[in-house]
């Protein structure tokens, strides 16, 4: 399968593949234990001890290669999302800013981890960001796809999409843009950006799978074998990367129909 069809056939159906995915031996087991301990935290101090814990929430929240941080972390904590000055605040990180708000300790103290609604959000989080993993290790094209498609509607800036390596290689690789552009300034970078694309389409549904599907083919263009790309081709040369039309060239009806497509038929 290629990395479009695989993408739309958990697009499609994401809350089953979410489930699926929670119910993994290794997947329950954690969870299990979050949900029987995170009320016993009582503070941003008890929650930093428990390392099993923190490690659980950091991953839910796509941060699980920064659990070293723990001291980071901490004042992140400490400090709350209230304050314009707060870390969690200027260090230009969605999830860390969805993290800091999920656990404000600052401003909820021990009623932070009563609440079942934050308990709810982490599992449902972990259990996603658990089926982006799987998914990483069989084609990490379609964990960029998912990743994308649940971060992306939250960027309100082209500076967004530059504070974010997955979501940058995403959009590089949908528009042809190439990785040593890195190289310029953030400035220029930016510009570069905003005139190739609208940071609104992103929060349109319909234009937002247009945009991964778009880059879904590119990637298969780009890392596969050459019997592969002969049949992706079919798939990219649908695009016109030189278009700034923001519909980005496909129709949705037409999207979802590659989903059924045999490729290896032409």
């Amino acid at each position: 399968m290629t990395t479009l069809s695989t993408y739309l056939q958990i697009a499609n159906n994401q809350s089953l593949w979410q489930s699926m995915t929670a119910k993994q031996p290794d997947v329950a087991t954690q969870t299990q234990y979050f949900e029987d301990n995170i009320g016993k935290v009582q503070s941003v101090d008890d929650f930093m001890k428990n390392d099993r814990l923190f490690n659980y929430a950091m991953t839910a929240f796509g941060l699980g290669d920064m659990t070293y941080a723990k001291g980071m972390m901490q004042k992140v904590l400490e400090q709350g999302v209230s304050d314009n000055s707060a870390l969690a605040n200027t260090l230009n990180n969605a999830n860390i800013k969805a993290f800091a708000t999920a656990f404000d300790f600052a401003d909820n103290g021990a009623s932070t981890t009563s609440s079942s609604t934050l308990v709810d959000n982490v599992v449902s989080r972990y259990a996603e960001q658990s089926l982006e993993d799987n998914q990483g290790q069989q084609n990490p094209g379609v964990q960029l796809a998912l990743y994308f498609q649940r971060n992306a509607p939250s960027i309100t800036s082209v500076y967004g999409i530059l504070a974010d390596s997955k979501i940058l290689s995403v959009v590089q690789t949908a528009l042809g843009i190439s990785t040593q552009t890195t190289s310029q300034s953030i400035d220029s970078q930016a510009a570069m950006l905003t005139s190739k694309l609208d940071i609104t389409d992103f929060q349109d549904p319909k234009k937002l799978q247009q945009f991964i599907s778009r880059f879904a083919a590119m990637y298969d263009y780009n890392n596969s074998g050459s019997d592969a790309n002969s049949q992706s081709s079919l798939l990219s040369t649908l695009f016109d990367s030189s278009s700034s039309d923001s519909s980005f060239g496909l129709d949705s009806s037409l999207l979802l129909s590659v989903q059924g497509v045999r490729f290896n038929s032409f």
